[in-house]
Formats: structure tokens, sequence, C-alpha cells
């Protein structure tokens, strides 16, 4: 295993870096140089005063800005490793319409500005760095230069000696601040690319917030999945054993007729303890995702709901085509916690659940006859608050009306796009 030392981390690899920017330099020199021919030919027009000639290096420096474009991402990432994200394009065809909409984006035109203005800049700055780096090195190897002239042509006297050493330093001194200057510019051309040639902010700020809103469904759609795993899970597992504990305990119940008193009361209490579990267990399983939701839909799921309810209530579902399961998890919860809302605080006599699509929007309205009042902003064990961000956590809007006397009218709207 060969080990390196700290001489050679400390010497090599700032030189190696160096090496790797310098040719990002001279490679960015001829692309910055491109578009100069150009603006001279337009500028020459401009003086000779020939408006038939002026558009055309304008159209060029357009027609040739992708490719500079392109050559610049191509440069960044094969040099120094380093990938520049890509402006949105205005819309997608080849017809006029998207010839025009990229003509007048600000991405094109931040690309011009790049090549036009801030390459020229470059250019000189590249080309003042690339002499420094020349300078250095022969400044640095002057002794080397002195050796390999002809021996009639060598210089003996001890002054130019002296001076030789003087430039030799210099060129040291160079070959020192040459990486700090090479750094510097190439910070500065990446910074100034990543600007022009990628995305702008408000960019930026769209596909964060795309990223973040494809992260958060992708959360809700694990979280919902899960909930089905745990109910099937409990439907299959727990849920099985107490009933099969139910059935036993009834059988002994039944068939051991010679039992004590005593131990007859406690298989009677442990018998009805068991099926009360069961009940429980059931309307957890039931409130965790009900597995008629995830066969049949949110029809016979509401329906379901509203059959166990002591009100009569009207369900009216009109869905062409089933929505996401997260989508239909959140409007089955909300209806289902609306709906027991409407049983304990509203007093009322009947409610009616509407769930219909339209467009990409699912709309569901739950209303009621009862007394009204009920806030969303007070923390009165009625759950609207919960309703409300469950309902937000899918980026859908939820609002209830309910002025004293009745009657209340909870509206969702839950984004349901293909």
């Amino acid at each position: 295993m060969q080990l390196t030392t700290w001489p050679q981390l400390a010497l090599g690899r700032p030189f190696r870096r160096a090496g790797h920017r310098t040719a990002l330099v001279a490679a960015g020199l001829p692309l910055h140089l491109a578009v100069v021919p150009l603006w001279l030919w337009l500028l020459g027009t401009m003086a000779a005063l020939v408006p038939a000639l002026t558009p055309l290096p304008v159209l060029l420096t357009l027609v040739v800005t992708p490719l500079l474009t392109a050559g610049q991402r191509r440069r960044y990432r094969a040099l120094v490793g380093k990938d520049l994200p890509r402006s949105a394009v205005p819309g997608p065809g080849r017809n006029w319409k998207s010839a025009v909409r990229r003509l007048t984006g600000r991405a094109l035109w931040r690309q011009v500005c790049y090549h036009a203005v801030a390459g020229p800049l470059f250019a000189v700055l590249d080309l003042a760095v690339l002499a420094v780096w020349a300078a250095a090195l022969v400044a640095a190897s002057i002794y080397v230069w002195i050796w390999a002239l002809p021996p009639q042509w060598r210089v003996t006297d001890l002054g130019y000696t002296t001076q030789a050493a003087y430039i030799t330093a210099g060129g040291l001194t160079l070959l020192f601040l040459g990486p700090r200057l090479t750094g510097a510019l190439v910070r500065l051309e990446t910074r100034a690319a990543e600007v022009l040639l990628g995305p702008s902010r408000t960019e930026k700020l769209a596909r964060r917030v795309a990223d973040l809103a494809e992260s958060r469904a992708g959360v809700l759609d694990a979280a919902d999945a899960e909930r089905r795993r745990i109910e099937r899970d409990l439907h299959d597992g727990a849920q099985q054993r107490l009933v099969s504990l139910a059935v036993n305990l009834g059988l002994a119940r039944a068939t051991l007729g010679d039992l004590p008193e005593d131990a007859r009361k406690v298989i009677d209490e442990a018998h009805r303890e068991a099926k009360e579990a069961i009940a429980e267990l059931n309307n957890l399983v039931r409130g965790l995702h009900p597995a008629v939701l995830e066969d049949r839909g949110l029809d016979a799921a509401l329906s379901g709901v509203a059959a166990r309810l002591p009100i009569p209530v009207r369900v009216a579902v009109d869905l062409p085509q089933r929505p996401s399961p997260t989508v239909e998890a959140v409007a089955y919860f909300v209806v289902s916690e609306a709906l027991t809302n409407v049983v304990k605080h509203a007093q009322a006599t009947r409610a009616d659940v509407t769930v219909e699509r339209i467009g990409e929007t699912l709309l569901v309205v739950v209303a009621d006859d009862g007394a009204g009042g009920a806030d969303l902003a007070a923390a009165d064990g009625t759950g609207l608050a919960g309703l409300s961000k469950r309902v937000a956590s899918v980026d859908g809007t939820f609002s209830c009306r309910s002025p004293a006397g009745g009657p209340t009218v909870i509206t969702v709207e839950l984004p349901c796009a293909p």
C-alpha cells in the first residue's frame, strides 16, 4: 500500500486542481470569443449605415446562442464535473408559436447576455490568467532556458546570473499565485454561468415547489398504504384471535354446566369483554381504512357509514372514475368525521352527503338541518380543525358555513388530476 505524505498532499493537490481549472479557462476562451466577430460585424454595419444588413448579426447570434450554451455545459461537465441546471423551455413544439415563445423567453436573452456581454470580458480575464501561467513557467525555468542555449550564446556575466535568480523567484511567486487567480476566475465564471445559463430564481422556486409537492404526495401515499397494511394485519390477526377466544368462551359457558357459580361469572364476564373488544377493534379497523373503501369505492363505503347512524342520511355519489387512493381516503374520513359531528353536536334530524367530480376536482358537500354555530377555529372537540388539516395535506380546500340556527354546510374540494 502506497502512503501519501503531507508534503505530497500540500503540493500536489492544489496544483492538480489548478490544472483542471486552467484547462477549464483555456477551453472557455474560444467559446467566449465566438460572438465577438458577430458583434464587430454589427458595429460595422451600423457605422456604415447599412440597415439592411444590421439584423443578420443579431439573428446569427440568436442561432448560435443555444450551441454555445451547450458547449459551456459540456465544458463544465467534462473538466470540473459540474452540471449546470437547465432553464425551463417556454413551450414544446416546432411551430411558429413555439419559436416566438422561445425568442421572447427570458432564458434565451439571459444566455445572449452571457455570451455577448460577459463572454468577451471573461475572454480578457482568461487571457490574463493564461499569460500569468505562461510567464510563471518561463520565469521559473529561466536557468533551463539558459542551459539549453548553445555554448557560444550563453551569457557568463555574474550580473546576468543574479538577474536570472530574481526572475526565477518572480516565476515561483507567480506559480504560487497562479492557482489562486485561476480559482477566483473559475468561481466568478461559474457563478455567472449559473445565473445566466441556468434557471432563474422563479424557476428554481417553481421546481422546488413541484419537487416538494411530489415528495409530499409520495409520503401521503406511503402513509395510506401503511394504514391499509395495519388494517389488514388487525383484521387477519388480532381480530381473528379475539373471535376465536369469544367462540371458545361461549362454548365453555354452554357445555360446562357443572362449573361453580363464581367460575361461570368469570367466564360470562370474559365472554362479554371479548365481544366488546371485537366491537372496538372493528371500529378501529374501520377508522384506519375500511376494506369496503378499497374494494368497492366511496359510494359503498359512505353508504355503510350512513347506515350505522341514528338519523337518516341521503348519500349521492357521482364518480365516472375513482380518484387516487389517497384522495379517496381523505374524502371518506372527512365525510365520516363530519357525520359523526352531526350526530354528536348538531342536534340534526337529517343530513345530506354529495360527492361528485367536476373536471379535475372532487367536490364533497356535507349538509345537515341542525342548530348550526359550528366554528372552525374553536377548540370545542368538533374536529373541524383536524379535518381542515387533513384536506390541506393533499392541497385541498375546506370551508364550513354554519350560522346560528343552522343549517351547517361543509364543502371540500380535493384535487384529483389524472
